[in-house]
Protein backbone atom coordinates (compact mmCIF):
# COMPACT_ATOMS: atom_id res chain seq x y z
CA UNK A 1 0.00 0.00 0.00
CA UNK A 2 1.14 3.74 -0.72
CA UNK A 3 1.89 5.78 1.94
CA UNK A 4 2.06 9.69 1.95
CA UNK A 5 3.63 11.83 3.77
CA UNK A 6 1.43 13.34 6.28
CA UNK A 7 2.10 17.21 5.19
CA UNK A 8 1.02 15.97 1.91
CA UNK A 9 -2.40 14.62 3.31
CA UNK A 10 -2.69 17.94 4.91
CA UNK A 11 -1.82 20.04 2.07
CA UNK A 12 -4.28 17.96 -0.10
CA UNK A 13 -7.14 18.51 2.46
CA UNK A 14 -6.40 22.37 2.84
CA UNK A 15 -6.92 22.47 -0.90
CA UNK A 16 -10.51 20.92 -0.97
CA UNK A 17 -11.25 22.99 1.25
CA UNK A 18 -9.91 26.17 -0.03
CA UNK A 19 -11.99 25.05 -3.38
CA UNK A 20 -15.29 24.22 -1.80
CA UNK A 21 -18.20 25.10 -4.14
CA UNK A 22 -19.49 28.47 -3.85
CA UNK A 23 -23.66 28.08 -2.58
CA UNK A 24 -26.60 30.68 -2.60
CA UNK A 25 -29.45 30.69 -0.33
CA UNK A 26 -32.81 29.15 -1.74
CA UNK A 27 -34.79 32.71 -2.36
CA UNK A 28 -31.79 33.43 -4.96
CA UNK A 29 -32.89 30.83 -7.72
CA UNK A 30 -33.92 30.75 -11.36
CA UNK A 31 -37.35 33.21 -12.30
CA UNK A 32 -36.58 35.05 -9.20
CA UNK A 33 -37.75 38.81 -9.50
CA UNK A 34 -35.17 41.38 -8.45
CA UNK A 35 -36.34 44.83 -6.68
CA UNK A 36 -35.19 47.64 -9.51
CA UNK A 37 -34.05 50.51 -9.03
CA UNK A 38 -31.88 49.35 -5.83
CA UNK A 39 -28.69 47.81 -5.47
CA UNK A 40 -28.61 44.12 -6.29
CA UNK A 41 -27.56 41.90 -3.24
CA UNK A 42 -26.28 38.76 -4.04
CA UNK A 43 -25.12 36.46 -1.27
CA UNK A 44 -23.95 32.67 -0.24
CA UNK A 45 -21.27 30.93 1.41
CA UNK A 46 -17.73 29.28 -0.11
CA UNK A 47 -14.94 28.03 1.32
CA UNK A 48 -12.98 31.18 3.53
CA UNK A 49 -10.42 32.86 2.00
CA UNK A 50 -12.21 32.01 -1.88
CA UNK A 51 -12.62 34.74 -4.75
CA UNK A 52 -16.25 35.02 -5.67
CA UNK A 53 -17.32 37.14 -8.86
CA UNK A 54 -21.09 38.21 -9.61
CA UNK A 55 -22.24 39.62 -13.01
CA UNK A 56 -25.66 40.77 -14.01
CA UNK A 57 -26.43 43.10 -17.28
CA UNK A 58 -22.95 45.01 -17.14
CA UNK A 59 -21.75 45.07 -14.65
CA UNK A 60 -19.38 42.64 -12.37
CA UNK A 61 -18.51 42.65 -8.66
CA UNK A 62 -16.09 40.90 -6.56
CA UNK A 63 -15.43 39.95 -3.03
CA UNK A 64 -13.77 37.53 -1.17
CA UNK A 65 -15.29 34.75 1.87
CA UNK A 66 -14.99 35.75 4.98
CA UNK A 67 -13.24 33.35 7.91
CA UNK A 68 -16.42 31.38 8.09
CA UNK A 69 -17.23 31.16 4.42
CA UNK A 70 -19.63 33.79 4.07
CA UNK A 71 -19.79 36.65 1.13
CA UNK A 72 -22.13 39.11 0.05
CA UNK A 73 -21.74 41.38 -2.63
CA UNK A 74 -23.80 44.56 -4.68
CA UNK A 75 -24.53 44.48 -8.41
CA UNK A 76 -25.96 47.68 -10.21
CA UNK A 77 -29.98 46.77 -10.81
CA UNK A 78 -30.25 46.79 -14.66
CA UNK A 79 -33.51 48.47 -16.45
CA UNK A 80 -37.14 46.63 -15.93
CA UNK A 81 -37.90 43.92 -17.60
CA UNK A 82 -35.46 40.83 -18.97
CA UNK A 83 -34.89 38.11 -18.29
CA UNK A 84 -31.39 38.45 -17.30
CA UNK A 85 -28.99 36.46 -16.47
CA UNK A 86 -26.56 36.48 -13.28
CA UNK A 87 -23.68 34.50 -13.04
CA UNK A 88 -21.59 33.91 -9.46
CA UNK A 89 -18.06 32.61 -10.13
CA UNK A 90 -15.66 30.64 -7.49
CA UNK A 91 -14.61 27.18 -7.52
CA UNK A 92 -17.76 26.57 -9.40
CA UNK A 93 -20.02 28.27 -11.29
CA UNK A 94 -23.69 29.03 -10.91
CA UNK A 95 -25.56 30.66 -13.93
CA UNK A 96 -29.54 31.87 -12.55
CA UNK A 97 -31.82 31.84 -15.47
CA UNK A 98 -35.15 33.51 -16.56
CA UNK A 99 -34.48 36.50 -14.49
CA UNK A 100 -36.57 39.76 -14.62
CA UNK A 101 -36.02 42.82 -13.34
CA UNK A 102 -39.58 44.89 -11.31
CA UNK A 103 -41.12 45.41 -8.35
CA UNK A 104 -41.19 42.75 -5.13
CA UNK A 105 -43.40 42.77 -2.36
CA UNK A 106 -43.54 40.46 0.74
CA UNK A 107 -47.26 38.58 1.60
CA UNK A 108 -47.59 37.51 4.79
CA UNK A 109 -50.09 37.26 7.31
CA UNK A 110 -52.21 34.34 8.80
CA UNK A 111 -54.88 32.23 7.07
CA UNK A 112 -56.71 34.53 4.96
CA UNK A 113 -53.01 35.52 3.42
CA UNK A 114 -52.40 32.08 2.69
CA UNK A 115 -56.23 31.65 1.22
CA UNK A 116 -55.45 29.40 -2.04
CA UNK A 117 -56.54 31.15 -5.85
CA UNK A 118 -57.82 27.73 -6.61
CA UNK A 119 -60.41 28.05 -3.34
CA UNK A 120 -61.46 31.58 -4.29
CA UNK A 121 -64.45 33.00 -5.79
CA UNK A 122 -65.13 32.34 -9.69
CA UNK A 123 -61.41 30.37 -9.09
CA UNK A 124 -62.00 28.38 -12.70
CA UNK A 125 -62.37 31.24 -15.05
CA UNK A 126 -59.36 33.30 -12.84
CA UNK A 127 -57.18 30.20 -12.73
CA UNK A 128 -57.72 29.57 -16.44
CA UNK A 129 -57.17 33.46 -17.16
CA UNK A 130 -53.47 33.51 -15.48
CA UNK A 131 -51.32 33.08 -17.78
CA UNK A 132 -48.84 36.23 -16.46
CA UNK A 133 -45.32 34.86 -17.43
CA UNK A 134 -44.41 38.59 -15.61
CA UNK A 135 -45.57 37.98 -12.44
CA UNK A 136 -43.82 35.89 -10.14
CA UNK A 137 -44.76 33.86 -7.12
CA UNK A 138 -41.94 32.18 -4.37
CA UNK A 139 -43.74 30.40 -1.37
CA UNK A 140 -41.89 30.47 2.09
CA UNK A 141 -42.69 27.00 3.44
CA UNK A 142 -43.84 26.79 7.09
CA UNK A 143 -40.95 26.97 9.24
CA UNK A 144 -40.51 28.04 13.11
CA UNK A 145 -37.45 28.13 14.87
CA UNK A 146 -35.85 29.44 17.91
CA UNK A 147 -33.20 32.06 16.58
CA UNK A 148 -32.96 33.60 13.34
CA UNK A 149 -32.29 31.55 10.63
CA UNK A 150 -30.18 32.49 7.17
CA UNK A 151 -32.38 30.30 4.90
CA UNK A 152 -35.83 29.59 4.00
CA UNK A 153 -37.62 26.34 2.82
CA UNK A 154 -39.00 27.12 -0.54
CA UNK A 155 -39.24 24.93 -4.03
CA UNK A 156 -38.53 28.19 -5.67
CA UNK A 157 -39.82 30.58 -7.78
CA UNK A 158 -42.67 30.52 -9.85
CA UNK A 159 -44.07 31.62 -12.98
CA UNK A 160 -47.92 32.72 -13.24
CA UNK A 161 -49.37 30.24 -14.83
CA UNK A 162 -52.99 28.25 -14.85
CA UNK A 163 -50.89 25.39 -13.70
CA UNK A 164 -49.17 27.34 -11.37
CA UNK A 165 -51.91 29.76 -9.71
CA UNK A 166 -54.45 27.64 -8.15
CA UNK A 167 -51.49 27.43 -5.19
CA UNK A 168 -50.89 31.11 -5.06
CA UNK A 169 -51.88 33.25 -2.41
CA UNK A 170 -56.13 34.73 -3.88
CA UNK A 171 -55.18 37.99 -2.09
CA UNK A 172 -51.50 38.23 -2.98
CA UNK A 173 -52.17 36.95 -6.84
CA UNK A 174 -55.02 39.85 -7.35
CA UNK A 175 -52.78 42.13 -5.70
CA UNK A 176 -49.88 41.48 -7.92
CA UNK A 177 -52.03 41.26 -11.18
CA UNK A 178 -53.61 44.20 -10.68
CA UNK A 179 -50.37 46.52 -10.53
CA UNK A 180 -48.62 44.68 -12.94
CA UNK A 181 -51.41 45.50 -15.40
CA UNK A 182 -51.21 49.25 -14.21
CA UNK A 183 -47.30 49.62 -13.64
CA UNK A 184 -46.35 47.31 -17.11
CA UNK A 185 -42.89 45.82 -15.08
CA UNK A 186 -42.57 42.46 -13.63
CA UNK A 187 -44.10 41.93 -10.18
CA UNK A 188 -42.75 39.12 -7.48
CA UNK A 189 -44.51 37.84 -4.36
CA UNK A 190 -42.59 36.43 -1.50
CA UNK A 191 -45.54 34.66 0.35
CA UNK A 192 -44.63 34.25 3.97
CA UNK A 193 -47.38 33.54 5.63
CA UNK A 194 -48.93 30.91 8.22
CA UNK A 195 -52.41 30.33 9.51
CA UNK A 196 -53.48 30.31 12.74
CA UNK A 197 -51.08 32.63 14.33
CA UNK A 198 -51.24 35.73 16.57
CA UNK A 199 -48.49 39.14 15.32
CA UNK A 200 -46.06 38.21 17.96
CA UNK A 201 -44.54 35.27 15.85
CA UNK A 202 -43.36 37.79 13.49
CA UNK A 203 -41.97 40.08 15.58
CA UNK A 204 -38.35 39.90 16.17
CA UNK A 205 -37.54 39.30 19.92
CA UNK A 206 -35.31 42.05 20.16
CA UNK A 207 -37.98 44.34 19.03
CA UNK A 208 -40.25 42.56 21.54
CA UNK A 209 -37.57 42.49 24.38
CA UNK A 210 -36.69 46.30 24.56
CA UNK A 211 -40.43 47.34 25.17
CA UNK A 212 -41.23 46.84 28.60
CA UNK A 213 -45.29 47.49 26.99
CA UNK A 214 -45.00 44.25 25.40
CA UNK A 215 -44.05 41.79 28.53
CA UNK A 216 -47.66 40.68 28.51
CA UNK A 217 -46.55 38.49 25.31
CA UNK A 218 -44.52 36.51 26.76
CA UNK A 219 -47.10 35.59 29.24
CA UNK A 220 -49.63 35.56 26.66
CA UNK A 221 -47.37 32.30 25.33
CA UNK A 222 -46.99 31.02 28.84
CA UNK A 223 -50.73 30.75 28.92
CA UNK A 224 -50.84 29.40 25.56
CA UNK A 225 -48.56 26.75 26.76
CA UNK A 226 -50.43 25.83 29.99
CA UNK A 227 -53.76 25.46 27.28
CA UNK A 228 -52.51 23.84 24.48
CA UNK A 229 -51.72 20.04 25.60
CA UNK A 230 -49.69 19.34 22.05
CA UNK A 231 -47.52 21.88 23.38
CA UNK A 232 -47.47 21.08 26.82
CA UNK A 233 -46.82 17.51 26.04
CA UNK A 234 -43.90 17.82 23.62
CA UNK A 235 -42.14 20.37 26.04
CA UNK A 236 -42.33 17.62 28.92
CA UNK A 237 -41.21 14.78 26.61
CA UNK A 238 -38.15 17.23 25.64
CA UNK A 239 -37.99 18.21 29.35
CA UNK A 240 -37.60 14.30 30.74
CA UNK A 241 -35.01 13.55 27.40
CA UNK A 242 -32.91 16.35 28.95
CA UNK A 243 -33.13 14.61 32.26
CA UNK A 244 -32.11 11.42 30.88
CA UNK A 245 -29.07 12.96 28.75
CA UNK A 246 -27.82 14.77 31.92
CA UNK A 247 -28.41 11.57 33.87
CA UNK A 248 -26.16 9.46 31.42
CA UNK A 249 -23.94 12.35 30.84
CA UNK A 250 -22.99 12.49 34.77
CA UNK A 251 -23.01 8.42 34.68
CA UNK A 252 -20.56 8.79 31.89
CA UNK A 253 -18.35 11.54 33.46
CA UNK A 254 -19.03 14.15 30.97
CA UNK A 255 -20.21 17.63 31.26
CA UNK A 256 -24.30 18.33 31.93
CA UNK A 257 -26.24 20.07 29.06
CA UNK A 258 -25.88 23.54 30.61
CA UNK A 259 -29.28 24.80 29.74
CA UNK A 260 -32.50 22.65 30.35
CA UNK A 261 -35.39 25.19 29.38
CA UNK A 262 -35.17 26.71 25.85
CA UNK A 263 -37.11 28.76 23.49
CA UNK A 264 -39.54 25.99 21.70
CA UNK A 265 -39.71 26.78 17.84
CA UNK A 266 -43.68 26.81 17.31
CA UNK A 267 -45.87 28.93 15.05
CA UNK A 268 -47.28 30.63 18.18
CA UNK A 269 -44.06 31.32 19.62
CA UNK A 270 -43.06 35.26 19.85
CA UNK A 271 -40.30 35.60 17.19
CA UNK A 272 -40.85 32.30 16.00
CA UNK A 273 -42.14 32.62 12.54
CA UNK A 274 -39.91 35.88 12.05
CA UNK A 275 -36.89 33.54 12.83
CA UNK A 276 -37.97 30.95 10.39
CA UNK A 277 -39.75 32.88 7.79
CA UNK A 278 -39.23 36.56 8.16
CA UNK A 279 -35.45 37.10 9.06
CA UNK A 280 -33.62 35.03 6.32
CA UNK A 281 -35.40 37.15 3.44
CA UNK A 282 -33.94 40.62 4.60
CA UNK A 283 -30.86 40.19 2.70
CA UNK A 284 -33.37 40.31 -0.25
CA UNK A 285 -34.53 43.83 -1.26
CA UNK A 286 -38.59 44.32 -1.29
CA UNK A 287 -40.68 47.31 -2.73
CA UNK A 288 -42.76 46.72 0.26
CA UNK A 289 -45.09 44.33 2.25
CA UNK A 290 -49.12 43.54 2.35
CA UNK A 291 -50.39 42.26 5.59
CA UNK A 292 -53.35 39.55 6.26
CA UNK A 293 -53.54 38.90 10.17
CA UNK A 294 -55.59 39.78 13.60
CA UNK A 295 -58.16 36.58 13.79
CA UNK A 296 -56.07 34.96 15.87
CA UNK A 297 -55.80 38.01 18.17
CA UNK A 298 -59.23 39.19 18.02
CA UNK A 299 -59.62 38.06 21.71
CA UNK A 300 -60.16 39.70 25.28
CA UNK A 301 -56.43 38.95 26.28
CA UNK A 302 -54.68 40.27 22.76
CA UNK A 303 -57.06 42.68 21.14
CA UNK A 304 -55.53 45.32 24.08
CA UNK A 305 -51.76 44.62 23.12
CA UNK A 306 -52.33 44.55 19.39
CA UNK A 307 -52.05 47.70 18.27
CA UNK A 308 -49.13 48.06 19.92
CA UNK A 309 -47.35 45.07 18.61
CA UNK A 310 -48.16 45.20 15.36
CA UNK A 311 -46.82 48.64 14.76
CA UNK A 312 -43.44 47.10 16.41
CA UNK A 313 -43.22 44.56 13.91
CA UNK A 314 -43.64 47.06 11.28
CA UNK A 315 -41.08 49.10 12.52
CA UNK A 316 -38.50 45.95 13.01
CA UNK A 317 -39.31 44.83 9.62
CA UNK A 318 -38.46 48.39 7.72
CA UNK A 319 -35.11 47.82 10.57
CA UNK A 320 -34.31 44.49 9.31
CA UNK A 321 -34.81 45.61 5.51
CA UNK A 322 -32.64 48.55 6.08
CA UNK A 323 -34.44 50.95 3.53
CA UNK A 324 -36.37 53.51 5.37
CA UNK A 325 -40.26 53.50 5.99
CA UNK A 326 -41.29 51.45 2.67
CA UNK A 327 -44.88 50.83 2.20
CA UNK A 328 -46.94 48.26 4.68
CA UNK A 329 -50.37 47.71 3.66
CA UNK A 330 -52.74 45.92 5.65
CA UNK A 331 -56.51 44.31 5.99
CA UNK A 332 -58.60 45.47 8.05
CA UNK A 333 -60.97 42.39 9.42
CA UNK A 334 -63.89 41.88 7.76
CA UNK A 335 -67.27 41.09 9.09
CA UNK A 336 -67.71 37.62 10.84
CA UNK A 337 -70.04 36.06 13.30
CA UNK A 338 -67.42 35.39 15.76
CA UNK A 339 -69.74 34.68 19.24
CA UNK A 340 -70.04 36.07 22.24
CA UNK A 341 -67.13 37.44 24.20
CA UNK A 342 -65.17 38.17 21.01
CA UNK A 343 -63.13 41.28 20.28
CA UNK A 344 -63.67 41.83 16.56
CA UNK A 345 -64.40 45.60 17.09
CA UNK A 346 -61.38 46.65 19.24
CA UNK A 347 -59.07 44.32 17.20
CA UNK A 348 -60.31 46.62 13.90
CA UNK A 349 -59.47 49.77 16.41
CA UNK A 350 -55.94 48.92 16.93
CA UNK A 351 -55.71 48.00 13.24
CA UNK A 352 -56.79 51.59 12.36
CA UNK A 353 -54.64 52.76 15.12
CA UNK A 354 -51.91 51.81 12.97
CA UNK A 355 -52.52 54.64 10.09
CA UNK A 356 -50.51 56.80 12.27
CA UNK A 357 -47.09 54.98 11.27
CA UNK A 358 -45.66 56.64 8.25
CA UNK A 359 -46.33 54.80 4.65
CA UNK A 360 -48.99 52.30 5.94
CA UNK A 361 -52.36 51.68 4.21
CA UNK A 362 -55.32 49.78 4.90
CA UNK A 363 -58.18 48.09 2.97
CA UNK A 364 -61.40 48.24 4.66
CA UNK A 365 -63.00 44.75 3.83
CA UNK A 366 -66.32 45.33 6.42
CA UNK A 367 -68.48 44.31 3.08
CA UNK A 368 -66.57 41.13 1.91
CA UNK A 369 -66.63 38.69 5.03
CA UNK A 370 -69.14 35.61 5.43
CA UNK A 371 -71.06 35.39 8.75
CA UNK A 372 -70.80 31.49 8.99
CA UNK A 373 -67.12 31.31 7.84
CA UNK A 374 -63.73 33.37 8.85
CA UNK A 375 -62.26 32.54 5.53
CA UNK A 376 -64.66 34.73 3.25
CA UNK A 377 -63.76 33.53 -0.84
CA UNK A 378 -64.67 37.26 -1.71
CA UNK A 379 -61.11 37.67 -2.38
CA UNK A 380 -60.41 39.71 -5.75
CA UNK A 381 -61.57 43.21 -4.15
CA UNK A 382 -59.21 42.95 -1.28
CA UNK A 383 -56.36 42.61 -3.47
CA UNK A 384 -57.54 45.46 -5.76
CA UNK A 385 -58.21 47.38 -2.62
CA UNK A 386 -54.72 46.85 -1.14
CA UNK A 387 -53.63 47.29 -4.90
CA UNK A 388 -55.33 50.79 -4.76
CA UNK A 389 -53.33 51.49 -1.91
CA UNK A 390 -50.26 50.76 -2.99
CA UNK A 391 -50.38 52.78 -6.02
CA UNK A 392 -50.68 55.73 -3.73
CA UNK A 393 -48.70 54.99 -0.80
CA UNK A 394 -46.00 53.00 -2.41
CA UNK A 395 -46.25 55.19 -6.33
CA UNK A 396 -47.54 58.50 -5.73
CA UNK A 397 -50.68 58.07 -7.55
CA UNK A 398 -53.81 60.69 -6.61
CA UNK A 399 -56.45 58.57 -6.84
CA UNK A 400 -58.63 57.89 -3.65
CA UNK A 401 -57.82 54.24 -1.96
CA UNK A 402 -59.42 54.24 1.19
CA UNK A 403 -63.25 54.32 2.47
CA UNK A 404 -64.08 56.83 4.93
CA UNK A 405 -62.09 57.22 8.07
CA UNK A 406 -63.25 58.69 11.48
CA UNK A 407 -61.78 62.13 11.84
CA UNK A 408 -63.77 63.93 14.68
CA UNK A 409 -66.65 63.96 16.24
CA UNK A 410 -68.18 67.09 17.57
CA UNK A 411 -71.17 67.27 19.89
CA UNK A 412 -74.06 70.05 19.08
CA UNK A 413 -76.65 70.48 21.33
CA UNK A 414 -78.65 66.78 20.78
CA UNK A 415 -76.67 65.49 18.39
CA UNK A 416 -73.64 65.00 17.68
CA UNK A 417 -72.08 65.98 13.54
CA UNK A 418 -68.67 63.52 12.28
CA UNK A 419 -66.23 64.27 9.95
CA UNK A 420 -64.20 61.41 8.24
CA UNK A 421 -60.99 61.91 5.69
CA UNK A 422 -61.27 59.65 2.47
CA UNK A 423 -64.92 60.43 1.76
CA UNK A 424 -63.21 61.23 -2.56
CA UNK A 425 -66.05 64.50 -2.25
CA UNK A 426 -69.35 62.97 -0.76
CA UNK A 427 -70.43 60.09 1.68
CA UNK A 428 -73.29 57.36 0.60
CA UNK A 429 -75.85 55.26 2.57
CA UNK A 430 -76.17 52.00 0.89
CA UNK A 431 -79.48 51.00 0.15
CA UNK A 432 -80.28 54.41 1.21
CA UNK A 433 -80.54 53.95 4.91
CA UNK A 434 -77.29 54.77 7.29
CA UNK A 435 -77.26 51.62 10.08
CA UNK A 436 -75.29 50.22 12.65
CA UNK A 437 -74.90 54.16 14.74
CA UNK A 438 -75.06 54.32 18.15
CA UNK A 439 -74.63 57.62 20.67
CA UNK A 440 -73.81 57.51 24.54
CA UNK A 441 -73.61 60.54 26.84
CA UNK A 442 -70.95 61.06 30.13
CA UNK A 443 -71.91 57.25 31.19
CA UNK A 444 -71.06 55.59 27.68
CA UNK A 445 -74.11 53.97 27.86
CA UNK A 446 -74.57 53.48 23.80
CA UNK A 447 -78.14 53.97 22.77
CA UNK A 448 -79.06 53.32 18.63
CA UNK A 449 -78.97 56.18 16.89
CA UNK A 450 -80.80 57.70 13.88
CA UNK A 451 -78.09 59.26 11.38
CA UNK A 452 -78.36 61.08 8.26
CA UNK A 453 -75.59 62.87 5.77
CA UNK A 454 -75.12 66.56 5.58
CA UNK A 455 -72.53 67.21 2.94
CA UNK A 456 -69.64 65.70 3.90
CA UNK A 457 -70.55 65.39 7.42
CA UNK A 458 -72.77 62.71 9.32
CA UNK A 459 -74.98 63.65 11.78
CA UNK A 460 -76.40 61.43 15.09
CA UNK A 461 -79.13 61.55 17.57
CA UNK A 462 -81.39 59.25 20.23
CA UNK A 463 -84.27 60.16 22.08
CA UNK A 464 -82.69 57.72 24.43
CA UNK A 465 -79.29 60.13 24.54
CA UNK A 466 -80.60 63.64 25.33
CA UNK A 467 -76.98 64.85 25.75
CA UNK A 468 -74.79 62.81 23.55
CA UNK A 469 -71.16 62.98 23.79
CA UNK A 470 -69.65 59.78 22.11
CA UNK A 471 -71.06 58.45 18.61
CA UNK A 472 -69.80 54.84 17.34
CA UNK A 473 -70.50 52.90 13.99
CA UNK A 474 -70.41 49.05 13.15
CA UNK A 475 -68.94 48.45 16.22
CA UNK A 476 -69.51 44.73 16.37
CA UNK A 477 -68.05 41.35 15.40
CA UNK A 478 -70.56 41.03 11.87
CA UNK A 479 -71.97 44.60 11.57
CA UNK A 480 -73.88 45.79 8.08
CA UNK A 481 -71.68 48.47 6.45
CA UNK A 482 -73.74 50.73 5.60
CA UNK A 483 -71.33 53.91 5.08
CA UNK A 484 -69.79 54.60 1.93
CA UNK A 485 -67.50 57.25 0.33
CA UNK A 486 -67.95 58.43 -2.97
CA UNK A 487 -66.47 55.87 -5.30
CA UNK A 488 -68.02 52.53 -3.07
CA UNK A 489 -65.86 52.04 -0.50
CA UNK A 490 -67.17 51.11 2.93
CA UNK A 491 -66.19 53.25 5.88
CA UNK A 492 -64.16 51.63 8.89
CA UNK A 493 -65.54 50.99 11.81
CA UNK A 494 -64.92 53.32 14.82
CA UNK A 495 -65.76 54.80 18.19
CA UNK A 496 -65.22 58.24 19.24
CA UNK A 497 -63.06 59.28 22.20
CA UNK A 498 -62.73 62.46 24.58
Amino acid sequence: MLKFPSALVALACATLTAHADVTLPRLLADHMVIQRDRPVHLWGRAADGEQVSATLGGDRQNTTADDIGRWSLYLKSPAAGGPYEVTIKAHNAIVLHDVLVGDVWLASGQSNMEFHLGQADDAQHEIAAADYPNIRFLHVDRKASSYPLDDVITSGWARCSAEAAPNFSAVAYFFARDLHKDLKIPVGVIDTSWGGTPVAAFTPMSAIGKDPALMPVFLQWAHFIDQDSTTRLRIEKESRAYDAAAAQAKAAGKPVPDRRWHAFPDSWAPAGIYNGMIAPVTPFAIRGAIWYQGESDANAERAPLYSRVFETMIASWRQAWGVGDFPFLFVQLPNFTAGPHNAWPELREAQLQTLALKNTGMAITLDRGTPDNIHPTHKLDVGMRLAAAARAIAYGGTAEYSGPLFRQAVPEDRQVRIWFDHTAGALKAKNGELKTFEVAGADRKFAPAAARIEGETIVVTSPEVPAPRYVRYAWSDNPEATLYNAIDLPASPFRSAE
